[in-house]
């Protein structure tokens, strides 16, 4: 065996290919340390897509249908990462104005431009927010009658009534009915109750209640991942006890704006995320958390980012809402430290393969990897390898599951069939993470030697006949 250091791989064939001795191939590409833009991780953008204008100062948007900016066909963000992810939230109001009849060309829409933005769309459908022009619908306010707040004030109809279950959560069935499994639907939040869908007063609901709210979700969306507000434990660990779902928070780096003796990255969410049941979750579905405030709120208070981005590792965060909202200029460097960590990472470390194969036969390999970021993929993106010489290509796609590839090291040995009619000749072995619709490559591995179309040289390889 030899070993081959980086991608400088030559092998030298001397006489008939057919009567060379089989060698194996050892390859450790070397590790770079660079911000990967990859599927389903990362800074998102909200109520806005890559090359749209940020929001001003500290303001933002949500619950709104979107107010889409002419576009220049650059992808490039001012004063904010390049995202793989956009966020949608939206009142039920507005997808739902007259009973029965749904607005999804709303959704539709904002589907279609992530796509050509290079993004995949997280959406939340909210019940009702806390203003006059963003409650229940019209419809539902005339037929249940005024305002019902108690218990809880953040409720603004009683979700006790079995009308809220009927009409609510057959706005999620039909949603799921129409959705799930779409290419460009990354996840769908799991909002039942509560101002913005956050799920206030959620420990109130009766069991029933709770349960046929949930169920509407995880009924109806069996492909696309869901992820539930981190709210209660009856709620939350009822739904992790049916499926794997993931889990959001909506005030990451609070620490202390709402009281100088409580804040909610000391005093909730670590606690939460252990009563929750919530701990282990991010093995399956991911944790996907948003900003409190806006990150200058952060620097204006004097909050520590690195305390706040190691938090946030610790609870393996896959996503990151900013609200389409400027990165302070000082905060770069660490900001850029938190996207080579958020997320997956795959570090290719050793791979071994034959120096020649036949057509029609297996060419088995071996590889080590390691997940430098916090968290899986959660999509079922395919490790291939691709033969490639001037006149011909042939892409073998192996079974590994990358979804169980948690942080760490990971072993995968693998075996593909060449086809049979793989002509013979000295070919180029390649490899790549394809999307589960199109053999092309979609993912970045952290390691050199990528090519423009994305796969990355390991060396050469023979096809005999």
């Amino acid at each position: 065996m030899r070993t081959v250091c980086c991608f400088s791989i030559v092998v030298i064939f001397v006489g008939p290919l057919a009567a060379l001795a089989q060698e194996t191939v050892t390859v450790r590409p070397r590790e770079i340390g660079d911000v990967l833009t990859n599927p389903g991780m990362g800074f998102m953008t909200f109520q806005r897509f890559n090359g749209d204008a940020l929001n001003e100062g500290k303001k933002w948007t949500e619950g709104y249908p979107i107010v889409y900016q002419a576009f220049d066909r650059s992808l490039a963000n001012q004063k904010h990462p390049m995202t793989s992810l956009a966020y949608f939230r939206v009142y039920w109001k507005f997808i739902e104005p007259v009973q029965g009849e749904y607005r999804w060309d709303l959704i539709d829409k904002a589907l279609e431009t992530a796509g050509s933005r290079k993004q995949t769309l997280l959406l939340r459908i909210a019940p009702y927010g806390t203003g006059a022009d963003n409650d229940v619908p019209d419809w539902y306010r005339a037929m249940v009658g005024k305002e019902d707040k108690p218990p809880e004030a953040k409720w603004r109809t009683n979700p006790e009534d079995p009308r809220y279950v009927q009409h609510f959560g057959g706005m999620v069935r039909a949603l799921g009915a129409r959705y799930d499994g779409h290419p460009m639907l990354e996840s769908v939040d799991l909002s039942i109750v509560g101002a913005w869908g956050e799920g206030a007063g959620s420990e109130r609901l009766t069991q029933k209640t709770r349960e046929a709210l949930v169920d509407s979700y995880l009924e109806a969306f069996k492909k696309t991942n869901l992820v539930m507000l981190l709210t209660d434990e009856k709620t939350n660990r009822y739904g992790l006890s049916k499926w794997d779902v993931g889990w959001r928070v909506d005030c990451l780096g609070d620490m202390g704006g709402f009281s100088p003796t409580w804040c909610h990255m000391c005093d909730l969410y670590p606690q939460q995320i252990i009563n929750c049941g919530m701990t282990n979750a991010w093995k399956k579905a991911p944790v996907t958390l948003e900003v409190c405030w806006v990150m200058q709120t952060w620097r204006d208070n004097g909050w520590d980012i690195d305390y706040i981005i190691e938090q946030s590792l610790k609870w393996h965060i896959s996503s990151f809402n900013a609200k389409s909202s400027p990165v302070p200029d000082e905060w770069w460097p660490a900001v850029n430290r938190w996207l080579t960590r958020m997320g997956y990472r795959f570090v290719l470390r050793k791979f071994t393969y034959p120096s020649r194969v036949t057509a029609g036969g297996k060419l088995a390999f071996t590889s080590w990897w390691e997940n430098r970021g916090v968290a899986p993929c959660y999509h079922p993106f395919r490790l291939s390898l691709r033969l490639l010489n001037p006149a011909d290509k042939r892409i073998l796609v192996s079974d590994a599951d990358l979804r169980s590839w948690l942080p760490g090291d990971n072993l995968y040995d693998g075996t593909v069939v060449v086809p049979a009619d793989t002509p013979e000749g000295s070919y180029d072995l390649q490899i790549g993470v394809l999307d589960e619709r199109f053999d092309e490559p979609d993912v970045k591995l952290a390691i050199e030697g990528r090519r423009p179309d994305g796969w990355y040289n390991l060396g050469k390889i023979g096809v005999q006949r």
